[in-house]
């Protein structure tokens, strides 16, 4: 075959140097502009194996590989990925986001005939809608736009997307972008995330398997990031750059490692990111136990690792953790990581391999891993448009149904804090005086977060809450009390309680910005910025009495205790970062177009939890130091809301329907775990999980849910376990087991099915890493329902006595 196509290209040059002779004229010089690989209008490059769709994919990428000159591969091997002309191989970059809608990122380009895209909320409020069907549904419409994009030739097809690190630290600059504390909601969330990413909705005849029989064919690649245990950018003399977090085989592998798990082996990612930071000592881009030994071995992981960006050059340049570039370039490598987002494998890959460091039988290896990945796309199939999802365009980015998902999306989000007598929902009144007040109270760009785009239109709150009132002849005032968020100057207050005394009622719109938590940026303090405190003081005062409504616009919680204490702020709505059309939203939910049905993804703490070391990676509490833990499954002190706090203008009830009182297995083999003292002193017996005989023993909940109040609207209901000794030798004090969002009806009632996993959601992960259940009573809980479920067998492994 080879023979055959190097006999073609030499005819063919042999007759384009046989015209030239024949031209008395100098040649116009014509080259060829790389639009796609494969193009069959491109450099005879229809000959070559790779372009042949018929073939599977591994030949193809094998024949690809194959062709490139060793420095051709090392150019491949960095996200701006060289242009090779001979084989019509055009550059390509790697680095794209997606985190809540289409963003701008080195390789998107807005402009043209797709100028914007749809923004959604942060994840950190998707979260609290805790509904997995919305979660996929915002990335099926990313993907579709990112496709659309790309076929205008503005975009890449791989996103850097969905950030799935566990906010354990209410501080952390990046907690926006997360989907808050607990590991089990963030699993859901990333498996549900990538597969709207990755299997898009099949509404274009997307083949589900590849021609040949290979890989299965992906819209968008996803990439899950940043493993692991990382979760601190900037705080006091730490950054993310110098950061060695020390974490506990324990808390690893019940904290900080499951999401990733559930996104490879649940939504089956494609591409995973290695984080800045050390683990253990070890910089995680050079961990092999990590990245091999349990990615690709254990989960058996089949997809590209990228570095975070220079997170390969740190590792010389910065902790000296390599005696020198090239060995920095080996470690990565070795470890099995593909992609180094930066140019220290640009520069150094050749010394390296002169070093023979490395050799490139392994260059090969990543090569194969990272072109695999653009066949699953169809980055070779020839013409994008001509192929699936071809025919996206323009026309599919910020469509009407796309917007009112970014709309349902902060509606169903939204989390109503406090609502003192049913002060909520305000009705519509006839020439009602409203004042919008705030530094958030017309935002704009500050409701998008970070990794935002340019969106399709914005709503701002006065928007949202002028259109809602726009039939009733209102007359509305609006001062910002602050230039911006961080409110350096108290000098607009005075206007702001001028127009306070003059309301029906007032709207108080307040929060964080990105000046205050972003990337590269955590914060020291969990208080309101500036005089913000001072402008809500203020304006509660000259309200005398009169309805007034806090809304926050924030990524990580606050302390905003002074508020909830105080009776004249009858109601607190926490409205994250809501995305375009978060004005809309905000005004449907105060007077009434929406019930809230939002619940907390993060516990909201005091001011004094800043007397944590942010540094501390413990998750479990230690009362000898005074250290209290980290999230709701451990933390000992009293949080001014807890993860999952969320109120409605209905009260719902539950009642459990059917439940095992017990667990039983036909074969039994007890065994102490040595980890777990506890358990041991109290003569409860505990063993080893067996994963096939966890899932055959999965058993159903089923809770009737009833709307006992006067307002249909959707409700979550969450289930948590309660292990025997909760709370007793690192022990969690509760767990998540699932949840299901639903919409009921004044006075309907539903039941609500949860399908538990014994191991998985009754087991506990002792001091040695390994997930065990304890025998003895569990406790279900939904709400202020409780059901007792005993314990009694177990199988342990196959095979053994």
């Amino acid at each position: 075959m080879k023979a055959r196509e190097t006999i073609i290209l030499s005819c063919i040059l042999l007759s384009s140097l046989m015209l030239a002779t024949q031209v008395f004229e100098k040649p116009k010089l014509v080259v060829y502009k790389l639009r796609y690989a494969c193009d069959p209008d491109g450099p005879a490059n229809l000959l070559f194996s790779f372009c042949n769709t018929s073939l599977p994919d591994d030949d193809r990428v094998t024949d690809l590989i194959s062709r490139l000159t060793i420095y051709e591969k090392i150019e491949q091997l960095v996200n701006t990925a060289a242009n090779v002309s001979r084989l019509g191989l055009p550059a390509y970059q790697w680095w794209g986001e997606g985190l809540h809608g289409v963003a701008i990122s080195p390789s998107v380009h807005f402009g043209g005939s797709t100028p914007t895209a749809t923004s959604f909320p942060l994840p950190i409020l998707s979260a609290a809608s805790y509904n997995r069907t919305l979660w996929n549904k915002i990335a099926q419409v990313t993907s579709t736009e990112g496709r659309a994009i790309y076929n205008q030739g503005r975009s890449g097809l791989t996103y850097w997307s969905p950030n799935i690190n566990i906010a354990r630290d209410p501080r952390w600059g990046r907690t926006q972008e997360t989907l808050g504390e607990d590991p089990k909601l963030t699993s859901m969330y990333a498996a549900y995330f990538v597969k709207g990413l990755q299997e898009g909705d099949y509404d274009h005849n997307q083949p589900r398997e590849a021609a040949s029989g290979g890989p299965r064919r992906i819209k968008i690649s996803a990439c899950c990031k940043h493993f692991t245990a990382h979760d601190l950018d900037r705080w006091k003399n730490y950054d993310r750059d110098h950061f060695d977090a020390k974490v506990t085989q324990q808390d690893l592998e019940d904290t900080y490692n499951p999401p990733f798990k559930s996104c490879v082996k649940e939504g089956q990612s494609s591409s995973l990111m290695c984080s800045y930071n050390r683990l253990n000592g070890i910089p995680m881009c050079a961990n092999y136990d990590l990245l091999t030994s349990t990615v690709r071995n254990q989960w058996g992981f089949d997809g590209y690792i990228t570095s975070d960006c220079d997170a390969v050059a740190l590792i010389h340049d910065y902790i000296h953790y390599a005696p020198t570039p090239e060995d920095s370039v080996s470690y990565v490598m070795l470890a099995g990581m593909d992609l180094n987002c930066g140019t220290t494998t640009l520069l150094h890959g050749m010394s390296a391999l002169r070093k023979k460091l490395i050799w490139e039988g392994l260059i090969d290896q990543h090569l194969r891993n990272l072109f695999s990945v653009r066949m699953r796309l169809g980055m070779f199939d020839g013409n994008p448009t001509s192929l699936s999802y071809g025919l996206l365009g323009p026309a599919d980015v910020c469509t009407d149904d796309n917007q009112h998902l970014a709309l349902e999306a902060a509606r169903q989000s939204l989390v109503l804090l406090k609502n003192e007598k049913n002060a909520l929902p305000w009705k519509k009144t006839d020439g009602m005086k409203l004042a919008v007040i705030g530094p958030h109270a017309n935002a704009t760009r500050e409701m998008l977060g970070n990794y935002q785009g340019y969106p399709c239109k914005f709503i701002t709150p006065l928007q949202g809450l002028t259109g809602v009132l726009s039939e009733y002849s209102p007359k509305i005032k609006y001062e910002p009390g602050c230039y911006d968020a961080a409110c350096e100057g108290s000098h607009l207050i005075l206007a702001a309680r001028r127009t306070t005394k003059e309301a029906d009622a007032v709207v108080l719109v307040v929060g964080l910005s990105q000046g205050h938590e972003k990337e590269g940026h955590d914060r020291t303090s969990l208080l309101l910025p500036g005089h913000q405190w001072a402008l809500v003081s203020a304006v509660v005062e000259a309200a005398a009495g009169r309805p007034v409504v806090l809304v926050i616009l924030s990524g990580g919680p606050l302390d905003v205790s002074f508020a909830n204490d105080d009776p004249r702020i009858q109601s607190i709505i926490w409205a994250g970062y809501p995305g375009q059309a978060g004005g809309q939203a905000i005004a449907d939910v105060i007077f009434g177009l929406v019930n809230p049905g939002g619940r907390l993804a993060q516990s909201w703490y005091y001011e004094n939890y800043t007397n944590i070391d942010m540094s501390n990676m413990n998750m479990r509490p230690n009362a000898s130091t005074g250290y209290p833990g980290r999230t709701y499954r451990f933390f000992t002190g009293t949080p001014i809301w807890e993860f999952g706090h969320g109120l409605s203008y209905s009260n719902f009830s539950y009642n459990f329907v059917s439940a095992p009182r017990s667990i039983m297995a036909p074969h039994l083999r007890h065994q102490l775990c040595s980890s777990d003292r506890a358990v041991m002193k109290s003569n409860i017996n505990c063993i080893d999980e067996e994963k096939g005989a966890c899932k055959e023993s999965s058993f159903h909940v089923r809770v009737s849910v009833r709307n006992d109040g006067p307002l249909s609207g959707d409700h979550s209901a969450l289930l948590f376990s309660k292990p025997p000794l909760s709370g007793v030798d690192g022990t969690p004090l509760k767990q998540l087991v699932s949840f299901e969002r639903i919409h009921l009806e004044s006075g309907a009632e539903q039941e609500v099915v949860f399908k538990v996993n014994p191991c998985e959601d009754l087991g506990t992960v002792g001091a040695d890493g390994i997930r065990t259940i304890s025998l003895g009573e569990h406790t279900l809980m939904v709400g202020a329902e409780h059901h007792t479920l005993t314990v009694e067998k177990w199988i342990l492994r196959h095979g053994e006595s």
